[in-house]
């Protein structure tokens, strides 16, 4: 889950609003291109080659210290699940990327960890009562 928080925070980066997309490249194709921007796998996943064609002029990835400084920024971030969190590792988890708030249906054997947890870092947890996840 904390892969989640990472990436889409990181899509919201100037450099990222402000890449400069060849004409023509599908929506599909930005996306990739951006998870590899936001991800580090530049030069594993992607050659360099391949990277530069989706772009009208040189594009860098993020740095570890780029990527490490816009994360410390956030903050009153709000979560959801369409089932119930099982342990407290998914709020410690959800702590360090700043958030806030968190909706989920409830219904875990363990929700007084999950209430203390998030009572210990002052998040405010909603149980809606309503699963949309059903085996």
């Amino acid at each position: 889950m904390k892969y989640i928080y990472i990436y889409m925070w990181l899509r919201q980066h100037k450099r990222v609003l402000a890449l400069p997309w060849k004409q023509n490249i599908k929506r599909s194709e930005k996306s990739n291109t951006i998870d590899v921007l936001v991800s580090g796998v530049l030069g594993n996943e992607i050659s360099s080659e391949q990277w530069s064609q989706h772009f009208t002029e040189s594009v860098e990835p993020f740095t570890a210290e780029e990527r490490r400084e816009w994360l410390s920024t956030m903050s009153d971030v709000a979560l959801s699940s369409d089932a119930f969190f099982p342990f407290k590792d998914n709020i410690d988890c959800a702590n360090q990327f700043g958030v806030k708030y968190i909706v989920s249906p409830g219904g875990s054997t363990r929700d007084d960890e999950i209430i203390e947890a998030c009572d210990e870092y002052d998040m405010v947890l909603i149980h809606s009562g309503l699963r949309l996840f059903h085996h």
